[in-house]
Order: C-alpha cells, then structure tokens, then sequence
C-alpha cells in the first residue's frame, strides 16, 4: 500500500479553516457541481425585505434553510436554492419616508409617487451586499444569480394572474367592512397580520366610560365602553338576548337598566350621577328590550335610517361593563355584523388619518384618541356620563409603525377565505408540521376561523390591484386584467412596469358609454404585500406565462421553514392562494421554529444589545459554532431560545473540537507509523468492531431525524456518536495506534470518513476540511450519503458496550466522590450485574484503572443494595379502600415480596401498576458503591496499599514526562534520554516501575536524582 502523509493538523482555529473553506468553494463551484441528480426536491425560500440587516431569526431559519437541502442532495437529488427578495409594501415605504423626511400620504402625494416609489426601490436593495456577504459566511449554499424580486415585472405578471384568477372564480370582492386600521400608515391591515407577534399587542391605558341613553319607556339604558371617541358614532346599543337584566333606581330614583350579574359593581355610590340602588324594581331579559328606541347621546347622526335603538348581539357578556354594548357600526367588527342585521347603516365620521370630519363639528381636525377627554367632558355636562375609570389592557398595535390601531370601515378588495375554509381544513391534513402540534393547534386553530382576507391597501409601493373601473356611475364598468398581454391589447401601449403611477396612466373610454364621455381607470389601491409573498410558490417562475410543465410537476413544493407566527402570515397565505388556485397545498412539508431570544430572555434588541455579535462570533468561534448552537437547541422542536455566548462556546467544546481532535490523533499515529488508512470494517477486534456498530446506528438515526426534519434530533445523534469515538474508542485505543496497527487506523478511517459524510449538513465548514484532508477527494457535499447497511450490525454488542461503559461513568464517579485521582491504580472493581460483560473486563478495568474486575450477579455478592415499597395511598385508596391502611402499614414494616414475574403483594394483598413505587436503594456503610442505572450495582476497593500508591506515582511521573516531552518540541515517535529529580519516595516508585515510565515514553535511557521537587530533563 502507498502510504499518504496527512497533512498536520494543529490547535484547531475554526474560523481560519472556515474561511480556508468558503474559498476553496468559490474557487473551485462546488456549489454548482452539487446541483446534480435527475429527481428534484422542492425547496421554497421565504423572502426577507433587504432594507434592513440581517439578525439572529434570518440567522437561525437560513442555517434550516441549508441543513435539508444539502442533506437531500447527499441523498440524490437537485435541489435548486433561488435567493428571494421581498420588496413591497409598508417595510419599504416606511423606509422611504424615513429617508425622504416625510410623514404623511399627503406629503408623498405632493412629492409625487414616481418620485416616492424610486426611493422605496433603492431602499428594498440597499442591503443586498450585506446580505449576500452574511448568508455566504454562514455557508449557506445560495443561488443568487437567479434570484426572484416579488418587484420584478415577471413576478408581478404572475401575481395579477392570480387576483384576476380567483376574481373569475367569485372569490374576490369589494366591500366596506371594518379592519384593523394604521391610521399612521393610512392603511387597513388583514387580520392575520395582528396575530402573527406576540408583541403586536402591547398594554396600553385607556378612558372606559359608562353613559346612558333614555329609552323611549322612559328607563335609562347603561352601557360601558373602553372608545369614548366612538359615542359621537353610536347608532345602536346591543343586548344579550338571554341576559338578565333588571331596573334599579338610580341616585335622585330615575329607573336604570344593566345587567343583574353587573349590579354589584355599580351598586353603592361610585361615579357623576352617584350610585345605583340595591333593590331591584323589575326583572326582563335582554329580548324584551330589543327593538326600543332610545333618544341619541349625540345629535350628529339623527335620521339615520333604523338606528338608535335596542338590538341583540352574540358578542354581549356580563364579564365586565353593565351588560349592555355601545354599538358604532363603523368602529367595531362585530357591531358593524350586528347592525348590518337590522338596516343600520355604516357612516363614517373620520377620515384616513383618524381625525374627526365635518360631520361632528364640536371634535373636527381632532384625533380620535385626543377627542377622548372633550367628549367626555360634554357626557359629563350633558348629564350623560354615569362613570369614568381607567383601564390598562392587551391592545394592537401596527406591526411595522407600532403605533396603536383603530378599527375602521374602509373600502377593499376581499379574498372570500370563508367559502374555501372548510376545503383548506381538510387540505391542511396533507401537510407534514414539525411539530406536529402545529398541525391542528397553532395552524389549524387559525384556519377552522379564518376570515375574509382583506388584500387592497390604500398605498404607493406594491403589484396593482388589475382592476380598471367606469368614472361614471351612470355607465358602470369593471375590467380585470391579469397579464401584461392583456393591458397591452386593451390599452394599446407597451407596458414595461406594472408599478404606480405608470399603470395608473393606464386610461381608455369606456367602451359601454355610447356618449364616449367616461373612461375607464384603475383603482388606486395596491396589492397587501403578503398576496405578493403568499404567491411566491407560482410567481417565482412566472407561471403561468413560463414553465408551466416545470410547475405543475414540482408542486406543492417538499419543504419550507420560517418561525411560529407565519403560521398567520406566509404559510397561512401560501395556503389560501394554493388552495383557491389549485386545490393544493402550497408545500408537503414544513418545519416552524420558535423565536431567538436575547440573553436576557425578551425579545432581541439593538437598543438593549441583548445578543451576541453575530460577526464576533463568526471571528472569534465560527460559523459552524453557531450553527450547532442553533440546530441542536429546543428552537427546532417549536419553542425559544435565549442565546448567550457561553452557550455557542459550549458546542465547540462538545462537538466540534473532539471531532476536530479525533482528526488530529489519526493524522498524529497514521503519520508516524507511516501507514495510510482505508475504508475498511473487517477488524476483528471488539473495540473496532463497536465503533463501527455504533456508526451503522448514528449514520441510520440521523438519516430518520433528517427524513422527518427533527434536525435537534439529528445532532444528538452525532455528538452522541462523537463521545463514543474520542471518550472511549480513541481513549482505549492508544496502546494500538502507538505500535501503528493496520486495523486501528483503517477503523479510525472509516469512522471518521463516514461520520463526517453524516454530520456535513449540520457542520459543513469542518467537516469538509476534514473530509478532503482525509480522503484528498474535491468534497464531502459531492458525495452521497453514507449506507449504514455497509457497516456492522451488531446491536448486542452496542448494547453491552454501553453497559461498560455505563460501569466505567459509575466506578469513575465513585473515585471522583472519594477523592482518589484517576492515575491512582486501585486493586478491585467488583459488577454485579446481569449483562454478559466477561470479554470487556479488561476494557473496564484500563478505563477505571484497576488491577482486576470481578464479575458477578446480585445474588452472588453480599450486595449493598436494598429496595424500598411506597405506596400511593391516592391511587390504591379507590380499590382497596379501608385495606389500604393495611397495605401502608405492610410496606414500612417489609411484609411485602416480588414475585418472579414481577407481582407486588403488600399484607397479603396484590397491588396494581400505579399503586405504588419500588426503588432500589443503596444500604448504608457502602461509600464506594453505586447503583447501574441499567440495573445492578458496582463495588470499588477504595484502599490503596504501599505498591498501589507507588504505582500511582510512577503513572503521574509518566504524565509529567508527557508534557515535557510535548514542552520541548519532540514528535510522538522520538526516543528521549531522560534525566529525574525526585523526592525520596517518588525517586523509589520510578524505580521500582522503571520499565513502565520508559515504555510509556519512549525512553532509551532514565537517570534518577534524588532532590526536593520533581524536576524533568529531556533530551534526544
């Protein structure tokens, strides 16, 4: 066999290997060269916006994002990774107002939209370099020279298709509904978008007022609200039908009405007006009062038609207020509902930056929340105003500005998501969610209570919604366009930019006008950006204009990955569009991650500079670090993650620097033997042949957390498998790769070869510096998976080592507890267990470093150990009850026995599972023994005599020789001359075990002299 030097592997610095790595890829398109294999996976990349930084959730997702890719490559597939860039709505406007200095629509308006839309353009691709430079030094393979912009024209082609798509459909439609309104962005939002971060809802206080109206039976009609502004709109107040209510008298003895589980709150004398009495005059339930007017608190909206008067509502609670609901059917989601089944009316009384019009002239120009003190001040007056408190709650807020919402009626284009509902719940059940609870919870809850989607926002920066409409009421027209072919027929002009204002300028006489007076114009609303991100799976490859075959081959796709709260974003919208499209799912499989949280536990923040650099790390502990850290934390399993520094630096301690040591060992001993390893599993010896037994069960349980996405899983698996090797195997091998043995170093080999193929996707910078110095092949990532059917299969002798080992933790343990170091021979060791472990004695006793182990099973020895019956009164009391005292009393005084096939009978009586507890427990006066946590227990001789101790030191002489010898520069294969100053009695345990310090170190000659402190002299 030609023998090959291995290159020399020092201290591992695993930021210069990385980025040794990330150049050789780049010099040599290995990225490229990966993307081979006739079958595709599927891989949908979620966009992010580009006009802001990268952070640790971007972080977290993209090492997902390449963790299963590389994976499913290693397994024989392409999988295409096209970078995607989100470009539109509110995230770029905001931007762009920002650096513009504006504040308003008004002022975007006068500064023109073309204008406003440039800056929003150069604002979504600001950060594309830092972008491309983070993503490529995490090692996350990436395409991006053929990326996808949602700002693009092809993109935008396809999403039009999709709006005019389901508008043929009937699933589209315009209505006036209340939403959740940014009054700040001038813009409603969806409902989805409020429940996507716990921290759209922050505590907020508010002015809760209780008023009353005088009905038409001449009772006054108590009713509490928390949006005093909204009284000047009220049009209705709102009962329970099944409440009950009662009339008390109020303070001067007018009749009062509220709810009977609401009076002893009001009971007493609290508020303006003093309190309610205690005696009620007359009971009703909330159905005799629907139907009666009552005289308005405001006269602003007197002859609206139906309105002012008393009507049911599902929504009514006793929780807290009095009962009754103050309805403003412009304002209120559920009383616009409530209103609309009864004929009142929506009238709007603000406009789009929540400032009060002209319809209520007392308040108008005033915003909504400073109109709160006047109008309670003119209730106050008016004699209206029963209570006034203050009220600290849970209430939303813009996800992108932060400011406080309003609910608003406003005017938009609506997916009808109700009619498609009960067919997305059922398609939902195709999909694979890691985790699984996800499935039905989080996502599932949310779908079985979908809402109609409201997709139209009142803005400049997004894909148009493609309708065009008649400017004349008295010739109506809607024209719904969904391609550029399309508009260029009808328009008869080349469009070149789907964007505003080019496709507003978009005109042309309406052809159903015999006059020719009206045209046809678009409306002014753009696209919500999540119909842009929702359509991403088609628009991508602008189907269907292109790539129709490829499309309708390779979806649904196989696998996505974002955080929990796009279960309300974009997996909720990839699921409404792919479901009213296509009846499909959008994707097979998707794995949704917890939040990355700072070192303090909340939310990352810059201000509060929460986390860890991510450069810093890169620089100081890697990227593979950091990858480590990220993949094998609970995060993947669906909860959060607080990242400290120490905890990144704990995974380089555990993983990356034994496995980067079990490298270096190998190259140490192979080169020193001058031997080459091979892949090789014929050895005979039990060490060996373990190893490789143990890497058929790592290799075979990856690969199934891999299949399922349980990547946590995955890299227990293989940390799990690296404490095998460097712990263990390499720990009980070193007398064989010091003689330079065939079978050692072609085990080692293939150990490392193979668990290198196995860990590359969740350590892919090491692991390819390794693997290519170790084979001197082009990559690990080109190269397929590992077969763990081509290694051993021997799982009983895994399981036996394991109990070994097992012996090895307790037996080290207990020399740990009696302070006796691990260089100290001792003499016995004694098992007592039922595994067969008579071939790995000799293993035990070199790792425990006794003289002997004796083998025994529990009955055999004066065993140490004793068990304990509890029983569990609460769980036995039902059955057996008064015998249960009979049982107790039985177990504390051992009147009770196990029978051979495991039967408890306590006092003559037979207990059940669940019944009790039986723990066996060490007796006292065993200092040096412990229990086997697979059962049985150890025994260690603790004494040490006169020759034990000698030897002890002879052993702690060859560790200081060692270190010497490693001090002065000498390779592991010098022989040394070697000169001794030692104390008396260190002087006569050297030479009483003079043959064992020179074997160990390689020493052709050893002088003593006697001294006062041990001293090493090492020469060649």
């Amino acid at each position: 066999m030609r023998w090959v030097s291995y290159p020399r592997v020092g201290v591992p610095g695993f930021p210069e290997v990385e980025l040794g790595v990330l150049a050789y890829w780049e010099g040599d398109g290995t990225f490229r060269a990966s993307l081979k294999g006739e079958e595709e996976f599927v891989f949908y990349d979620g966009p992010p916006f580009a006009n802001g930084l990268p952070h640790y959730g971007h972080l977290l997702t993209g090492y997902v994002k390449d963790v299963v890719p590389r994976y499913q490559t290693m397994r024989g597939y392409r999988v295409e990774r096209r970078f995607g860039w989100d470009t539109h709505g509110l995230p770029a406007e905001l931007e762009a107002q920002r650096v513009l200095g504006l504040k308003t629509k008004a002022e975007i308006l006068k500064l023109g939209i073309e204008k406003f839309n440039d800056a929003c353009r150069a604002s979504v691709l600001k950060y594309t370099d830092e972008w491309r430079s983070y993503v490529t030094r995490q090692a996350r393979w990436v395409d991006f020279e053929h990326d996808y912009k949602t700002l693009n024209p092809d993109y935008m082609e396809s999403v039009i298709w999709a709006f005019k798509t389901l508008y043929d459909k009937g699933l589209v439609y315009e209505g006036l509904r209340v939403l959740p309104y940014c009054w700040n962005d001038e813009t409603p939002l969806s409902n989805h978008e409020l429940r996507m971060d716990d921290d759209v809802y922050q505590p907020r206080q508010d002015p809760s007022v209780t008023v009353a109206v005088e009905l038409e039976t001449g009772e006054r009609l108590l009713a509490w609200t928390t949006t005093p502004w909204t009284l000047p709109s009220n049009l209705a107040m709102a009962v329970g039908p099944d409440v009950d209510y009662v009339v008390v008298d109020d303070a001067e003895g007018r009749p009062t009405i509220l709810a009977e589980a609401r009076l002893a709150a009001y009971a007493g004398s609290h508020g303006d007006d003093g309190g309610l009495g205690t005696e009620v005059r007359r009971r009703l339930k909330g159905s005799d009062l629907i139907g009666l007017h009552y005289t308005p608190l405001f006269d602003f909206l007197v002859g609206t038609e139906n309105a002012f008067q008393v009507i049911a509502a599902d929504h009514v609670t006793t929780d807290d207020g009095t009962g009754v609901v103050h309805m403003a059917p412009a304002y209120g989601e559920e009383d616009q509902l409530a209103c609309d089944a009864v004929g009142i009316p929506t009238v709007l009384t603000v406009d789009d930056a929540a400032h009060f019009t002209a319809v209520v002239p007392p308040y108008q120009g005033l915003h909504v929340f400073e109109a709160n003190r006047p109008i309670i001040r003119d209730l106050r007056a008016a004699g209206a105003l029963i209570r006034e408190d203050s009220i600290v709650h849970s209430y939303p807020h813009c996800w992108r500005c932060r400011n406080p919402l309003i609910y608003k009626a406003v005017s938009s284009w609506f997916v009808e998501v109700t009619r498609i509902r009960d067919r997305m719940v059922e398609l939902n059940e195709q999909i694979t969610w890691v985790p699984e609870h996800v499935k039905h919870g989080q996502f599932g809850k949310w779908l079985s209570n979908a809402r109609d989607w409201s997709i139209s926002r009142n803005r400049f920066w997004g894909s148009p919604i493609p309708v065009w409409r008649s400017d004349d009421p008295a010739y109506p027209r809607i024209d719904v366009y969904g391609s550029i072919e399309e508009l260029e027929r009808d328009f008869g002009v080349e469009v070149r930019d789907l964007h505003r204002p080019y496709v507003d300028e978009l005109t042309r006489p309406n052809p159903d006008d015999p006059t020719g007076r009206s045209t046809m114009r678009r409306v002014p609303d753009v696209l919500d950006v999540w119909f842009d991100s929702g359509s991403m799976s088609f628009a991508q490859v602008h189907y269907p204009f292109e790539n129709q075959d490829w499309f309708e081959n390779h979806f649904p796709g196989d696998f996505i990955v974002e955080y929990i709260g796009q279960t309300r974003g974009w997996f909720y919208t990839l699921h409404v569009l792919s479901t009213a499209l296509f009846d499909r799912p959008a994707f097979r499989s998707c794995l949704s991650h917890g939040i990355v949280l700072g070192n303090d536990g909340q939310k990352m923040s810059k201000s509060l500079r929460n986390y860890p650099d991510v450069t810093e790390v890169f620089d100081r502990d890697g990227a593979d670090a950091m990858r480590w850290f990220l993949m094998s934390s609970p995060i993947l399993r669906g909860g959060n993650l607080v990242v400290t520094e120490q905890a990144i630096r704990d995974g380089v301690r555990q993983t990356l620097i034994p496995l980067w040591n079990a490298w270096s060992f190998f190259t140490l001993y192979a080169n020193a033997a001058g031997v080459s390893g091979t892949r090789s599993t014929a050895s005979p010896h039990v060490l060996d042949r373990y190893l490789l037994a143990s890497l058929r069960e790592c290799v075979a349980d990856v690969q199934t957390h891999l299949d399922r996405y349980d990547i946590a899983s995955a890299c227990d698996a293989v940390q799990s498998y690296t404490e095998v090797l460097t712990n263990w195997y390499i720990r009980r091998s070193r007398d064989r790769f010091w003689s330079g043995e065939q079978d050692a170093i072609n085990t080692l080999y293939t150990a490392l070869e193979v668990l290198c193929r196995t860990a590359a996707p969740l350590l892919p910078l090491v692991t390819e510096d390794i693997w290519r110095g170790l084979t001197g092949e082009r990559s690990v990532h080109l190269t397929d998976w590992p077969s763990y059917g081509e290694l051993p299969d021997d799982p009983e002798l895994v399981e036996r080592m394991e109990r070994a080992r097992e012996v090895c933790s307790v037996a080290s343990s207990i020399r740990k507890a009696s302070g006796i170091r691990a260089r100290q021979p001792l003499r016995t060791l004694t098992v007592a267990t039922a595994a067969d472990l008579a071939d790995l004695a000799p293993l035990i006793a070199a790792e425990v470093n006794v003289r002997d182990v004796v083998l025994t099973s529990a009955d055999a020895v004066d065993a140490p150990v004793s068990q304990r019956l509890t029983v569990n009164a609460r769980a036995a009391g039902p059955r057996l009850g008064r015998d249960v005292q009979q049982v107790i009393k039985a177990s504390k005084s051992g009147d009770w026995s196990v029978s051979a096939d495991g039967v408890v009978v306590a006092g003559g009586i037979e207990l059940q599972d669940g019944e009790y507890t039986l723990e066996t427990t060490l007796a006292d006066g065993h200092e040096a023994s412990a229990l086997l946590p697979g059962g049985g227990f150890v025994v260690l001789d603790t004494t040490i005599t006169p020759d034990l101790e000698a030897e002890g030191v002879a052993r702690d002489v060859v560790r200081a020789i060692q270190q010497a010898r490693r001090d002065a520069g000498f390779e592991v294969t010098d022989r040394v001359r070697l000169t001794l100053t030692a104390d008396p009695s260190t002087a006569a345990a050297v030479q009483t075990h003079r043959e064992l310090i020179m074997g160990e170190t390689l020493a052709t000659a050893l002088e003593v002299v006697e001294g006062t402190e041990l001293t090493v002299g090492v020469t060649a």
